[in-house]
């Protein structure tokens, strides 16, 4: 009966080594892709998000520019009632930005092209260079691209 004892404690022994050893594990070739497809669905999305921010940021830059202009024509308007607002040119409205610019701001387009601002007409817009006014957002009341109403 001893003998029995001490050889099942050995065995016990035995497996009980065997059990505390850590593990050699691996990563295997399809946690490997899933970790980078992820890390590509991740590096897309924020791509995305960065052009999209690029655009709302050119956006609010025009609003800003078109702003300045809106209350330059206000204020020359203001000193001189009696002039038609398709009379003004931007020479005349330069004294008037609110930034004490020295020339009349221009817009940067979603293409990169440098557009003007037309000041004939209340309020200003951005001339798309061939008269037609440019607003690539559709909307003429959500202030980019435009002063808004």
């Amino acid at each position: 009966m001893k003998l029995i004892i001490i050889h099942v404690s050995i065995l016990m022994n035995q497996f009980r080594s065997l059990r505390l050893r850590p593990r050699a594990r691996a990563f295997t070739l399809v946690e490997m892709t899933l970790v980078i497809m992820v890390l590509l669905v991740l590096i897309s999305v924020g791509m995305y998000s960065g052009s999209a921010i690029k655009t709302w940021r050119l956006g609010r830059q025009a609003s800003e520019s078109l702003r300045s202009v809106y209350t330059a024509q206000r204020l020359y308007l203001a000193d001189n009632p009696t002039v038609a607002v398709t009379t003004l040119t931007p020479t005349l409205l330069i004294p008037y930005l609110t930034n004490k610019a020295t020339s009349m701001p221009t817009v940067t387009s979603l293409s990169g092209a440098t557009l003007n601002i037309k000041v004939t007409v209340y309020p200003p817009v951005v001339d798309s260079g061939s008269g037609v006014a440019y607003d690539p957002s559709g909307s003429p009341t959500d202030s980019l691209w435009d002063v808004g109403e």
